[in-house]
């Protein structure tokens, strides 16, 4: 895939024989951030472990202190008190069984976390084939699948992401925009890291983080030196 001239001019501004620390990172990764919109900034870390074992899977949630800079919408299935409580909290919507047709019937996806009381993951499950490749499915690791709906929402409208291992065994995750600046970005990405060594599997043998970079949405990517995390 051919690169685009400011990709390329922006390519030049990075070492790529470097690990960078994490403040000199973000602040190139804002560098080479000059698209016309505010650029998304992701972290790619590749883990030494085997995610076609179970006992080597990593998967979790944390809030992101400075949030992610992104409006959440967030879809709640509860019922009764449960469902007035994630009202009340300001889920963007609420339902049960009508919610289950909507999403069948209409191909309905205009909501970024769903989220759902224990009893309601029977019904839900009638929608795994859709949900599940989309990443939307609720999940107790993650905090999505919760009798306390009102903090879920909340978490989840504050900058709660969730990350999981690829088959590749990397975890992509998006930690805010650009624009936050170098430091909020540094605390972002030190409480997605700190998460993911505390998520470390038992089986995992060797060298955890093998690599990590960081990019914004049009840059280039740079390698990050975690060594003073582990």
């Amino acid at each position: 895939m051919k690169k685009g001239k400011k990709y390329l001019e922006n390519a030049k501004l990075v070492d790529r024989s470097k690990l960078y620390d994490t403040l000199d990172a973000f602040e190139t990764v804002c560098k080479t951030s000059n698209a016309k919109f505010d650029e998304t900034v992701e972290v790619h870390v590749k883990l030494g472990v085997d995610s076609r074992h179970a006992d080597q899977q990593v998967r979790g949630a944390v809030v992101l202190p400075n949030g992610t800079g992104k409006t959440v919408r967030t879809l709640v299935f509860a019922k009764g008190d449960h469902a007035k409580e994630a009202e009340e909290a300001g889920s963007d919507f609420v339902g049960a069984e009508d919610l289950v047709a909507k999403i069948q019937q209409e191909n309905w996806f205009d909501y970024d976390v769903i989220i759902a009381t224990p009893d309601m993951m029977g019904v839900i499950g009638r929608l795994g084939k859709v949900l599940g490749p989309k990443g939307l499915m609720p999940n107790p690791k993650a905090g999505t699948v919760t009798m306390d709906v009102a903090k879920a929402v909340s978490e989840a409208k504050s900058g709660k992401i969730e990350y999981r291992l690829d088959k590749q065994n990397i975890i992509h995750c998006p930690i805010g925009k650009a624009s936050f600046g170098k430091e909020k970005l540094s605390e972002n990405f030190e409480a997605l890291i700190g998460a993911i060594i505390k998520a470390k599997p038992a089986a995992a043998k060797g060298q955890y983080i093998r690599t990590c970079a960081v990019a914004s949405t049009m840059g280039p990517g740079i390698k990050v030196n975690t060594a003073k995390y582990l």
